[in-house]
């Protein structure tokens, strides 16, 4: 079982390591300099995708036994995505906790795991930006657009790249 202590050095080494040698797509860093547990992340909209040019703003929020059990990222930006719930929080697998899946939806090696790292997390949610899975959505709204209505997606996704790029 990973102690507070624990964790706190884990994401002082994970912090420590983004900050020496940057990730193409995303930076982070604390959002607070007296709390190693919650984040502020930006997530640059992937090349070629709909959330191209867009400046993402999300919140990862680490629990008191991080590795052991995954942190929380919730887009702080207006996010239109059938991943992503309407108050912003990412629904992917490797952000559910580790174990069967009751639903039957993921496999037990699709979710969280203590090998993941920030850098993991947030590749992670750059490859869901690009590709969307609306088979289990969160934002079944959103999915459906996905599916049915493409271009009134495209417009929702625009609207929040622009919103994006105006809150710089």
């Amino acid at each position: 079982m990973a102690s507070a202590s624990q964790a706190s050095l884990l994401l002082q080494k994970q912090l420590k390591d983004l900050c020496k040698h940057p990730v193409d797509g995303f930076s982070a860093g604390l959002l607070d300099e007296q709390n190693l547990f919650e984040w502020s992340v930006t997530i640059i909209g992937p090349p070629d995708t709909l959330y191209e040019g867009g400046f993402f703003n999300a919140i990862m929020s680490f629990p008191q036994n991080y590795p052991n059990s995954p942190p929380t990222v919730r887009f702080t930006s207006e996010m239109w995505h059938p991943n992503v719930y309407q108050d912003g929080k990412v629904c992917i697998s490797i952000l559910h906790p580790p174990g069967d899946d009751p639903n039957g939806y993921e496999l037990a090696s699709e979710r969280w795991s203590p090998v993941h790292t920030v850098e993991s997390i947030v590749l992670s949610i750059i490859s869901m930006l690009s590709s969307p899975n609306d088979e289990s959505p969160a934002n079944v709204e959103a999915a459906k657009e996905w599916r049915e209505q493409r271009d009134e997606f495209k417009k929702k996704v625009s609207r929040c790249v622009r919103r994006s790029q105006e809150m710089l």
